[in-house]
């Protein structure tokens, strides 16, 4: 009798080491580089935009060791030095208002607050609900339309971990329908993740990325929309073509969920408009207004307050003022995980004597060594490398918040040094995060979905081969695209 398919995830995924641990031992490696590596700096230059703006860049050519600069201690008092055990509180207050640690941890807190009441309003819940029950002639439209709003929900919100329950709603559906457990995790996790992967306004991987490198946030909209499409519509090609290929006799309709299909209230269609109004706020604020972090974040939190506003008035799922609060604190709280992962990162960076190209530091020394073993290759081909190394990155770290935080303090200089553009990296880290995490078992949300749909690890990844490599074709090509069409 072969293993419970459940326990084998669940093992695997515990013996793997927690991001925490992957992270300090990152912060130990770097520290004790500081003994084997001179720190170095960078001369500043001058360059002219495209649009007639001039920005300070790093020069490649004025790169030099300074042997004096002061080592990484255990311990730090006072503005001096590097300290191992400083390391996590430099990290979390590193940066201002407007940037660094400080600023993306409020702005993924408050968003996370203002999404936990949004779900706990059972909008979302509802919504979904609504398209599972909805009976129609032909199942393949109700396949389309699920894989396009978690696809979606990926897109807009980052939706990952908030696929289990609808994992555990859909097996049953599925199952009289006549399609397998794979199909189940094909339309929920596997589509979130497409979303995520090639947001144009995800706050959690974009946001955060575009934040870091200096980008304006969500800047190149156009291009990333119009990957959102093509990417969505492959995996929902796959996904019809796999569930009909294994498809078994079952009940011509889907059962209703529970005793009835779940109706939409004028309450939810009200939260519902509030959301998509908000991304067109977002979108008017970040092309028209200039808005970064903190106007975003007020955007996110006034969605917060309408929702709970519409949600206490007409008790949508029983919500009351102190529910609403309470729905707050919570989707804050599921945040925080990410929020300290991102200043553990930046911890790391203050282990390699900051970001400052002009200022000693290893990172400047990383940053030189790793363009020059990028030197000579072709823009297109540094790009694309680029892309593997954050794909295989993700395997040890599959926060995208993390990651984009571990890796973009390095890959946006680096980009600079190799002629690659910093909106181009910023791709090249999306896809690269967001892709994998539909077969690296490192992901707690893929193991979870897998463990709540009864799927081994090994049979998913089998079944799904063909999409992946689609995938990663499909990221391959736009990566080296933007990079020779100058994406920036």
């Amino acid at each position: 009798m072969s293993a419970d398919p459940t326990s084998r995830s669940e093992t695997l995924a515990r013996r793997l080491p927690d991001t925490y641990l992957l992270i300090a031992g990152v912060g130990l490696l770097v520290f004790l580089a500081g003994f084997v590596f001179s720190p170095g700096r960078f001369d500043p230059q001058a360059v002219t935009l495209a649009d007639g703006t001039v920005t300070q860049r790093i020069d490649p050519e004025s790169f030099r060791y300074v042997d004096e600069a002061e080592r990484g201690t255990l311990f730090v008092s006072g503005e001096e030095g590097r300290g191992l055990f400083n390391s996590v509180y430099e990290g979390l207050v590193s940066g201002s208002r407007t940037g660094g640690a400080v600023a993306i941890i409020a702005f993924i807190l408050l968003t996370g607050g203002a999404f936990g009441i949004i779900m706990a309003t059972g909008t979302v819940d509802r919504a979904l609900g609504w398209l599972i029950g909805e009976r129609t002639r032909d199942p393949r439209l109700m396949l389309a339309a699920l894989f396009a709003a978690f696809s979606l929900g990926g897109a807009v919100f980052g939706m990952g971990e908030e696929v289990i329950p609808f994992v555990l709603m859909l097996v049953p559906v599925m199952t009289r329908l006549g399609y397998d457990r794979v199909t189940v995790v094909l339309l929920t996790y596997a589509a979130t993740q497409i979303g995520f992967a090639t947001s144009w306004m995800n706050p959690f991987s974009v946001a955060i990325a575009q934040g870091i490198a200096d980008l304006p946030l969500f800047s190149g909209m156009p291009l990333r929309m119009a990957m959102w499409v093509v990417f969505t519509a492959f995996g929902m090609a796959f996904t019809l073509y796999y569930a009909a290929r294994t498809r078994t006799a079952g009940d011509s309709h889907p059962p209703a969920t529970g005793t009835d299909a779940p109706m939409l209230g004028a309450g939810d269609w009200l939260i519902l408009t509030a959301l998509m109004a908000t991304i067109a706020w977002i979108i008017w604020g970040v092309v028209f207004a200039g808005y970064y972090l903190p106007e975003i974040a007020t955007q996110f939190v006034t969605l917060g307050i309408v929702a709970a506003v519409i949600g206490c008035a007409l008790r949508l799922d029983g919500m009351t003022p102190n529910g609403a609060a309470a729905a707050f604190r919570e989707g804050a709280q599921a945040l925080l995980p990410a929020a300290l992962i991102i200043g553990f990162a930046r911890g790391i960076v203050y282990l390699m004597g900051g970001d400052d190209p002009t200022t000693p530091s290893l990172l400047n020394t990383f940053l030189h060594l790793g363009s020059t073993s990028l030197n000579g290759l072709p823009v297109w081909l540094a790009a694309w490398t680029m892309y593997l190394g954050q794909s295989v990155f993700n395997f040890f770290v599959t926060s995208g918040s993390g990651q984009a935080a571990l890796t973009m303090p390095i890959m946006a200089p680096l980009s600079d040094l190799v002629g690659v553009s910093r909106q181009v990296a910023v791709l090249a880290f999306q896809l690269g995060d967001g892709l994998t995490n539909i077969v690296v078992p490192t992901s707690a949300a893929l193991m979870g979905s897998l463990g709540a749909a009864r799927v081994d690890w090994l049979h998913w990844v089998r079944g799904i081969a063909g999409l992946f490599a689609g995938l990663v074709l499909l990221s391959s090509l736009f990566v080296i695209g933007a990079a020779l069409g100058g994406f920036s």
